[in-house]
């Protein structure tokens, strides 16, 4: 896993830590807040801010969902959202 990867994970879990344990973030706000720059650069993150939020659902940190329901990594397609894993 390189520094980006741990990284994006960590942001993730911590940007829903600062929420309502029902609240969701969308995977461009890790991309934004991991960044460290203040171009658009934030943009080349999204596509490794999704598979870090897949590798959390594995773990079963969190849930990837779409319009509001957990969906799997096979069938997730356009916008998601993720949020902490429903214990």
């Amino acid at each position: 896993m390189t520094d980006v990867d741990q990284r994006l994970e960590q942001t993730i879990m911590g940007l829903l830590e600062q929420r309502a344990a029902t609240s969701s973030i969308c995977p461009s706000d890790a991309a934004r807040a991991a960044y460290k720059g203040d171009d658009d650069g934030w943009r080349d993150l999204m596509e490794p801010a999704r598979r870090a939020a897949w590798r959390l659902v594995a773990a079963g940190e969190v849930e990837v969902t779409r319009s509001g329901k957990p969906v799997e990594e096979s069938e997730a397609r356009g916008p998601i959202r993720i949020r902490r894993a429903r214990r």
